[in-house]
């Protein structure tokens, strides 16, 4: 209640058409226009999209995503980089090695680095620098082979059995364990040994045929998982058959698991085909490739005496693992977001 001598405000009706005068808000000095702030509100910084409203960023898909967060690692970066100088050598060695890599002179046995020979002689004779260069090509077509197969045959067995269940589901997980009870190495040896066909498809076959279950137990689970999303459902109830929901639905987000694994396993079986070449049972003369290098220079006398024979070829092989092992460590990393 006013006091009785306190003159009081006049009340005022607002023109049509003027602006809202000023409200006091909070007490006395603290004002705010409450027109302008609503226009603030509305203009936000200034950007405007295409129908004149305000400009909102655009969402970005998984793969989209992972591929931004990609390019600002330098793990990737390098990694990558390696892995595509490992590829182009295997695809054209003759770019940087001008020699023939089957061209011995036994002569110059364990002959050191001279001009045009970097890297010295082998036992043989043979150009080191030459055969490690033309080796990354069997190597490299060995892993990137197997990996493709043992991607395939694990992502459909796994991805089939985790969508359908019941039966399928068992039997896989009952193949898987008499598949994981079988040392990889040794299980290789033995069917090698049987196989009297040379080059690098039995070594292929071989790892395919052994390696599958781990990536059809990755597989299983993020079919399972994905196969429990609302989108799926809604799909169902909209009656779309079971190839439309797997290849449309569950594949693109039931992927990236299988795509990390098989990356970083990409450089493990680059090694295994080292370690079963180095046994004898693998890729055999006169093929080139770094596993057979690393046997012929596995004579301890001779690595004393001649030790380039046997530290070339072996740089080769562990920078290439590593390289792939790191993009697959990267790609892991940039495709789960829990881990950022």
């Amino acid at each position: 209640m006013p006091e009785p001598n306190e003159p009081q405000e006049p009340h005022t009706y607002p023109t049509p058409g003027a602006p809202e005068p000023r409200r006091a808000i909070g007490g006395a000095g603290v004002s705010a226009d409450l027109a302008y702030a609503e226009g603030e509100t509305l203009e936000g910084d200034g950007r405007r999209g295409p129908d004149g409203g305000p400009e909102q960023e655009a969402a970005r898909s998984l793969w989209s995503d992972a591929w931004h967060d990609l390019r600002r690692r330098p793990v990737f970066i390098v990694s990558g980089l390696v892995i595509l100088f490992l590829v182009v050598i295997s695809v054209w060695p003759q770019l940087i090695a001008t020699g023939d890599p089957l061209e011995c002179r036994i002569s110059r046995s364990l002959g050191g680095a001279e001009p045009g020979h970097w890297f010295g002689f082998d036992t043989q004779g043979c150009d080191v620098y030459t055969r490690t260069v033309y080796g990354a090509r069997a190597s490299v077509t060995v892993g990137v082979c197997a990996t493709l197969g043992v991607a395939l045959l694990g992502a459909l067995f796994g991805g089939l059995a985790g969508y359908f269940g019941g039966t399928a589901d068992t039997l896989l997980s009952r193949l898987t364990d008499i598949f994981f009870g079988i040392p990889i190495i040794l299980g290789a040896l033995v069917f090698l040994a049987m196989i009297t066909v040379d080059g690098i498809w039995p070594v292929v076959g071989v790892i395919t045929a052994l390696a599958w279950p781990q990536i059809a137990r990755i597989a299983r689970g993020a079919v399972i998982t994905a196969k429990q999303n609302d989108y799926v459902h809604a799909a169902q109830a909209l009656g779309a058959g079971h190839t439309r929901i797997l290849l449309r639905h569950i594949t693109p987000n039931a992927v990236a698991p299988v795509i990390v694994v098989a990356t970083i396993a990409l450089g493990t079986y680059i090694a295994l085909e080292a370690t079963l070449s180095f046994l004898g049972v693998g890729l055999r003369p006169p093929t080139v490739s770094w596993g057979v290098d690393i046997s012929n220079a596995s004579d301890g006398m001779q690595f004393r005496n001649a030790p380039h024979i046997l530290l070339y070829p072996a740089a080769a092989l562990s920078l290439t693992v590593l390289a792939f092992i790191m993009l697959g460590d990267a790609v892991r990393d940039a495709l789960d977001p829990k881990l950022r």
